[in-house]
């Protein structure tokens, strides 16, 4: 049960992540009629984004491990950008109407508010 309660809570707190870089960062866009198709939408995104991330990043981290030492972990930022592009694309692909109109600003300023945001949710959110 503590699995399943966890993962919710992090998909939860993902897609309010979600809503509020659609509110916040020009470029990013949620293109719905109403706030049940909105609300559907980010739980997808969330979820998509969750899947790209558990996936790709291990192994973009394994096989890029030089360049975050060399970057000082700068890098991130940049990888972080390109999978949530990617997250765009996904959503484009399954004709979810969430969109970001490019990497620099708004995946990067995107990926950089999800990761505050969902962390901070995290740490109210998870609490037994």
């Amino acid at each position: 049960m503590g699995f399943v309660k966890g993962l919710l809570v992090r998909i939860a707190s993902t897609a309010v992540a979600f809503w509020l870089a659609t509110l916040l960062i020009p470029g990013i866009t949620l293109d719905t009629g109403s706030a049940g198709e909105a609300v559907t939408t980010l739980v997808l995104v969330a979820v998509i984004f969750g899947v790209v991330n558990a996936v790709l990043q291990p192994i973009i981290k394994t096989v890029g491990c030089g360049l975050y030492l060399l970057t000082l972990g700068l890098i991130a930022l940049v990888v972080n950008g390109l999978l949530f592009l990617l997250t765009s694309f996904i959503a484009g692909e399954l004709d979810l109407p969430f969109h970001v109109d490019g990497f620099w600003p708004a995946a990067v300023l995107g990926a950089l508010l999800v990761g505050v945001v969902t962390w901070l949710l995290g740490l109210i959110m998870d609490r037994d």
